[in-house]
């Protein structure tokens, strides 16, 4: 009988509603405060549950946000849960201006929800669970009310309790985070400058309104004028005069034109800063920003934008002695070797390659252009990020190294109508080779380009364009000369049997590039991804043998055909799952560097056993660990198709010397490897100013600048940079 009792209980309080209310609701002569919860999949381990306080004001009273403001105070939330529960923090919508003469405040009007997690422990196994809290807030107008609730609530574990439109409508408020955007920051007299790039298209060109989430630092009151540039658009945030702060990082929500909701940013800040009552007054600071404080991007118009011009040009010249370029270098001087005596084809072919080198550098930076417009997270020399594509170069130059090897003729295997319209338009060799050098070596600008592109990205899109044009001219600036001018050509050796011969010679460097690639590949996706694409290759050079043999009978070609397509495709699907495979894990590695030791490295003349450098993998998180507790650090931001970061690591980062001061002073060693893509790299990047690697930052002490050094790294610049930094003794407690 008392069984059936307790069981007609249960149905009755199911029946009733799924909240057991004592006080869920409080009502003041200034709003209606009310305790939600939102529990769509009943209370579990690992579901989503949430509670809310919503709060409903009388027209033209306000509560406050997170950062009042000018005055005011946030509201406060004082949870009272079972051993276990844990409520998360408040989920601030984004708020709006709220200004008092001459104040302005940050909060909300209206219906106005507070979204909390609720999270629930493994061993949570009661029937409900009991809610306590104790809320205060201070509501205004004119003048300002403090008001105080408590709210009591018991939630059954298994109902759905679910208000899934006040809450929906709560999270569509929450400042967005978007990927495609970086920020960086910097200190310029009174004020703070910050620089937000890769804004989506459709917010460009907006009045901007920024919501500082750390209080006590910026002014709130002034209109602020951004300056926009493309994506970018910079601002100046009024330092207090009498802040309370000074902050090494900050989060901020940006509200963009007519927009409800918020996008949050993050930015480091580095110092100095100046000294707390020595800042100029605000109001003459908010005009001092022109189109010049786009960073170092921005001062390419006029007559610097014609440098950067004249400084791509010449980089682009430079690009041709780079080794990523020496394959098609090979393959130029054959066909001028080829083509020398016939001054009007020679001029086609170099007009040709020139198009195709151009057209090539402006079709990649305006897809990477258009893809960080989107939100993507992309740097230059993207392309070879990509598993797929550096497997497609590694066929390409196999099968061209093959057939300057004699093993077929590209005219034997291709169809008849394409080898007719080949033999017809000989140029269109040309243009492809164009297209083929600025495929492989985009990557190789960054020694010499670094700053300049990075700047480029950040330009409107026809001045970026224009700097990688003229880049490409640069490159294509040799070939073109000498196909104009009979003088230049005169030097290249006459034609001759020498020819069959260089001809051969010239497949060794496609086979070397082939290797090169093979080892990306294999930092890329492991080694069952390298032995998947040795097995396409192998089946690649079957299938050009045997399309290349000598046609005898139609019905013998298309067995060959057959046979080649048949070996391609069953190869391809063997392969297929090894070359989409993820990235090989590092753990090896990141168990090296946690017992403190450097994974085992060959000694060597420069490097001997004796001497190691402990690399360790990079993260924003390790950099400021190690600067809190004081630690110098040293980031080596690097890629596997790089090939300057290949040479840097083989010979100035792994010289004695340098190993020994680094040592010496205790520098935290890591490394950020971007072989792959990953956008908190891509991100760090930008942050820096930099759109490619290598790039080398230098942390010496905390709060100091970081230094950056060039990318063609040399001994001397790092003992150099070294000399001045202090040496790091951990003490006990250190982690």
């Amino acid at each position: 009988m008392a069984s059936l009792l307790r069981l007609l209980l249960l149905l009755l309080a199911v029946a009733a509603g799924p909240l057991h209310a004592q006080n869920a609701l409080v009502k003041t002569e200034h709003v209606t405060a009310e305790l939600l919860v939102h529990s769509p999949d009943g209370l579990a381990p690992g579901k989503d549950a949430w509670l809310g306080l919503r709060i409903r004001h009388i027209p033209h009273w306000h509560t406050y946000w997170k950062n009042p403001g000018d005055s005011g105070l946030a509201t406060a939330l004082a949870w009272t849960l079972p051993v276990g529960v844990e409520a998360g923090a408040v989920m601030w919508p984004t708020p709006s201006r709220l200004p008092l003469g001459p104040l302005m405040n940050y909060g909300y009007e209206g219906d106005l929800l507070l979204p909390v997690p609720l999270r629930v422990p493994a061993g949570f196994s009661g029937s409900s669970l009991p809610v306590r809290l104790h809320a205060e807030w201070l509501v205004c107008r004119e003048v300002c009310i403090p008001e105080s609730g408590e709210f009591t609530l018991e939630i059954p574990a298994r109902a759905v309790v679910a208000s899934a439109d006040l809450f929906g409508k709560a999270f569509a408020a929450q400042p967005a985070v978007t990927d495609g955007m970086f920020t960086r920051a910097r200190l310029d007299g009174g004020s703070l400058v910050v620089t937000v790039a890769g804004v989506p298209p459709a917010l460009r060109g907006q009045a901007v309104q920024v919501f500082a989430e750390e209080p006590g630092v910026v002014e709130t009151a002034p209109a602020l004028r951004p300056v926009w540039s493309g994506g970018q658009v910079v601002l100046a945030l009024p330092l207090l005069v009498n802040r309370t702060d000074s902050p090494a990082s900050m989060h901020a929500v940006l509200r963009l034109g007519s927009e409800a909701r918020g996008i949050r940013v993050a930015f480091d800040i580095p110092g100095p800063w100046p000294r707390i009552g020595a800042i100029p007054e605000p109001a003459a600071i908010t005009a001092t920003v022109t189109a010049a404080s786009v960073g170092g991007a921005g001062r390419a118009a006029g007559a610097g934008w014609l440098l950067a011009l004249a400084l791509a040009f010449v980089g682009g010249a430079i690009l041709n002695l780079m080794p990523c370029v020496f394959p098609v270098l090979s393959l130029k001087i054959l066909s001028f070797a080829r083509h020398g005596a016939d001054r009007k084809r020679a001029l086609a072919g170099g007009i040709a390659y020139t198009v195709g080198v151009v057209l090539s550098f402006v079709m990649l930076a305006g897809l990477l252009l258009a893809l960080r417009g989107s939100g993507e997270q992309l740097g230059w020399g993207f392309q070879l990020q990509s598993p797929l594509f550096v497997s497609a170069l590694a066929i390409l130059f196999t099968l061209i190294g093959l057939n300057l090897a004699g093993l077929f003729e590209f005219g034997s295997i291709l169809p008849s109508s394409v080898a007719s319209v080949r033999a017809r338009h000989p140029i269109a060799d040309d243009f492809l080779s164009g297209v083929l050098a600025v495929a492989v070596a985009s990557p190789c600008t960054a020694p010499f380009m670094g700053v300049a592109l990075g700047a480029a990205l950040t330009q409107p899109a026809p001045q970026a364009l224009a700097v990688f044009a003229a880049l490409g001219l640069g490159m294509a600036a040799p070939y073109l000369a000498a196909s104009a001018f009979p003088a230049l050509a005169r030097l290249l050796p006459r034609p001759g049997g020498w020819m069959a011969r260089f001809k051969t010679l010239m497949a060794f460097p496609m086979f070397a590039t082939v290797v090169w690639l093979v080892w990306v590949l294999g930092l890329q996706i492991g080694v069952d991804g390298v032995a998947a694409m040795l097995g396409v290759l192998l089946a690649t050079g079957f299938a050009a043998w045997l399309l290349g043999l000598p046609n005898r009978s139609q019905a013998g070609t298309l067995t060959r055909a057959v046979a080649s397509v048949a070996v391609l495709a069953a190869t391809a699907s063997w392969a297929w799952p090894a070359l989409h495979a993820a990235p090989p894990s590092p753990a090896s590695t990141d168990a090296a560097a946690a017992e403190g030791r450097a994974p085992p490295q060959a000694a060597s003349a420069t490097h001997p056993a004796n001497v190691h450098a402990d690399w360790q993998p990079w993260s924003p998180e390790t950099v400021e660990t190690a600067r809190r507790q004081g630690r110098p650090v040293f980031v080596d931001f690097t890629a596997a198709w790089c090939v300057t970061c290949q040479y840097n690591k083989r010979t100035t980062l792994a010289n004695e010397a340098v190993i020994q001061d680094f040592n010496t002073r205790n520098v935290l060693l890591l490394r950020a490897d971007w072989t792959r893509r990953d956008q908190r790299i891509t991100r760090e990047l930008n942050r820096l100013g930099r759109s490619g690697v290598p790039v080398y930052v230098l942390y010496p002490a905390p709060g100091a600048e970081p230094r950056i050094l060039s990318e063609l790294l040399s001994v001397a610049e790092v003992r150099e940079s070294l000399k001045g930094v202090a040496v790091f003794a951990p003490v006990a407690n250190n982690p």
